[in-house]
């Protein structure tokens, strides 16, 4: 019986999309709900799996093809052996298979690593090599918890400071060092879209940039003090962002206009929060919205912030993980950024920049001390918001944080 493989529907903001990987090729057999092919718009990526066990019979779309809603891109037979993996042909391999083995054997520990489609995506994404990942899976089989396994060895194991430099999400150019060559890559949809919403912004919004800096030592005790209990009890590491996120919402419900966006002519002032906290994957920068967050606790902020964060690398965000915002953070410290302009998630009129940790001596009570410090900076649009209110907001979050009790006692 042979069906149609057809692109997911999109939602409404999503007009058309293209075709970024077949996972599979015509002919090649595939097992019930395994990976066909990735189909690429300019928010997420959408993966369509194998409706039955059978093969593709006939690829109609194209890697980089231009695909809308619910379009037809390959025909699928169920219930097909392919060229790849019958039993019989198997079988009857066997004894030439070994006796090759048996002849050559550096041929043999030399072959490809095997990677499952999830794992082989994650590790493309970031430029990962394969050959250093320990295989868990049947077969010898690298599956995509190994990859993640792999990743987590690989980050710096102190919180709070800056990871090493990162490889570039940029593709390799594997160029020889003495020519003058250039290799010509095509934007992913994901990244033009970026790259499209972030001039807009620019040229938009009458941007705008105050900074300020505030003594991270009352919260870095804060954590010290209880970090061991709050994992014990809540299942989740206690970080920096969790504060963060309930100082902005405090300062957020003083200073409504930081929470208000710009439709047309009208000022839309908005009675929730919901922030957005930016975060960087393979693809690009991705924004995915803790939703009223008032409501949240720290706790709460922390696991939905982590759950975002492998939803991210794994490709599993969805649109409405990333639709809506009132208000966004982006840390660039962990990258070890000392000090940013954040450009504005548009039709939000403010986001906040968070930065590296970085000991300098400071004067208190006419002494000199050393103390952990972070530039913050908030951008604002100058058409929404007053200056006064920018800097006051920035001040709100500052004081917040340098007294953490405020947070929970409301003043």
């Amino acid at each position: 019986m042979t069906t149609e493989i057809k692109a997911p529907v999109f939602p409404e903001s999503v007009a058309e999309g293209s075709v970024a990987t077949w996972h599979k090729k015509p002919g090649e057999a595939v097992s019930r709900d395994e990976l066909l092919v990735d189909i690429e718009t300019d928010k997420v990526v959408l993966e369509v799996v194998a409706p039955a066990d059978g093969v593709i019979e006939k690829i109609l779309k194209e890697e980089g093809d231009t695909v809308l809603s619910g379009e037809i891109i390959g025909q699928f037979k169920e219930g097909a052996k392919g060229a790849a993996a019958p039993a019989e042909k198997a079988k009857s391999e066997a004894p030439a298979a070994k006796a090759m083995v048996e002849e050559a054997p550096a041929a043999a520990k030399s072959g490809d690593v095997v990677l499952s489609p999830a794992a082989r995506r994650l590790a493309e994404e970031n430029s990962l090599d394969v050959s250093r990942i320990e295989a868990s899976g049947k077969d010898g089989r690298v599956t995509k918890e190994d990859v993640l396994a792999f990743m987590k060895d690989q980050s710096p194991a102190v919180e709070g400071k800056p990871a090493p430099a990162a490889e570039s999400n940029m593709p390799r150019l594997d160029l020889p060092g003495q020519g003058r060559e250039e290799k010509r890559v095509p934007m992913t949809r994901l990244r033009a879209s970026i790259a499209r919403r972030l001039v807009e912004a620019q040229q938009n919004a009458a941007m705008l940039t105050t900074f300020n800096e505030v003594n991270m030592k009352p919260v870095m005790d804060l954590r010290k003090q209880y970090k061991d209990a709050f994992e014990k009890k809540h299942g989740v590491k206690m970080g920096f962002m969790g504060f963060f996120v309930k100082a902005a919402v405090e300062a957020l419900k003083r200073f409504p206009a930081v929470n208000a966006s710009i439709d047309g002519n009208d000022m839309v002032y908005h009675g929730y929060q919901d922030v957005g906290v930016a975060v960087s994957t393979g693809r690009g920068l991705v924004v995915p919205v803790l939703r009223d967050v008032d409501a949240m606790s720290l706790a709460d902020i922390e696991k939905t912030i982590g759950d975002f964060g492998a939803k991210a690398r794994d490709g599993k965000l969805s649109i409405e993980d990333m639709t809506g915002g009132t208000f966004t953070i982006s840390n660039g410290g962990v990258f070890g950024s000392l000090m940013s302009t954040p450009i504005l998630n548009p039709p939000q009129t403010a986001i906040l920049g968070m930065h590296k940790i970085q000991e300098r001596p400071m004067a208190v009570n006419g002494q000199v001390v050393v103390l952990p410090m972070m530039y913050l900076a908030v951008s604002y649009d100058h058409r929404m918001i007053d200056g006064k209110e920018a800097v006051q907001f920035l001040v709100t979050i500052k004081e917040l944080l340098e007294d953490p009790a405020r947070i929970l006692l409301d003043v």
